[in-house]
């Protein structure tokens, strides 16, 4: 009796070691940042003893990061672009890619002293001097930046002009701080800020802003990544998201 009693005893110690070792590291776009860190707890009280760890950045900064063995278990890319490469460089299990939110793209300006910008077109004016966007190469909304403008025209008349951000929460950080006369965010991403940003119109003319998301291939915590896939697709989870400004996917 005394045996199992202790046998018990060692058990019931060790399970909250054993369901401590739960942990995924979710990589997620910057415009998540702050929907994500208010999903981590519900997704944790919702699994006892699993841990969600984030890092936020640009998309594109994510997928090299991945695919360079950084031990990640969920991608949240904020374009559908990066999320393909991830897919041809078999970065993530494709059966599990789903879109789960939606955005849109926005031109910012400072809310205080701000030059009164109303058009694309005004951006062409002496007024602006410095325009912050989002690194091409790297970051989604940089991409729909340059297919805005280039759908108005404007883009190489513009670059010039151009402040390269690594993210999308540095252009916000640039336009927020009166460092630029103007950026391209998304739209969540102007709420965060809007105390020091306004908006000035949504443009036209670049791909919908979608939301995909994936369990990484080399995740080692498949079934609990795969948890957090599918967890973002509750009522629950689309409830905050809705509360951050994103659109349904």
């Amino acid at each position: 009796m005394r045996a199992s009693r202790l046998l018990s005893l060692i058990i019931a110690l060790a399970l909250p070691f054993a369901a401590a070792a739960q942990q995924i590291t979710v990589s997620a776009a910057a415009s998540l940042t702050d929907a994500f860190k208010e999903l981590g707890p519900r997704f944790e009280a919702g699994k006892p003893g699993a841990t969600v760890r984030f890092n936020f950045a640009a998309s594109g900064v994510l997928l090299q990061q991945i695919s360079q063995g950084a031990p990640v278990d969920v991608f949240a890319s904020a374009d559908q672009e990066t999320m393909t490469r991830g897919a041809d460089q078999k970065l993530i299990d494709a059966d599990t890619r789903k879109n789960f939110a939606t955005n849109s793209l926005v031109l910012i300006e400072p809310a205080k002293d701000g030059v009164g910008v109303k058009s694309l077109q005004d951006l062409s004016g002496p007024a602006v001097k410095k325009i912050a966007v989002g690194k091409v190469a790297t970051v989604p909304v940089g991409r729909y930046t340059k297919q805005a403008l280039d759908a108005a025209n404007l883009w190489t008349a513009l670059e010039p002009k151009f402040v390269q951000a690594d993210s999308v929460r540095q252009v916000l950080d640039y336009v927020g701080r009166g460092e630029v006369e103007a950026g391209f965010v998304y739209r969540t991403d102007a709420a965060v800020m809007a105390d020091k940003v306004k908006i000035v119109l949504s443009p036209e003319g670049n791909t919908p802003v979608s939301y995909p998301v994936a369990v990484v291939a080399d995740s080692k915590q498949k079934a609990l990544a795969r948890d957090f896939v599918s967890f973002l697709s509750t009522d629950a989870a689309q409830q905050v998201l809705t509360k951050y400004g994103f659109g349904k996917p």
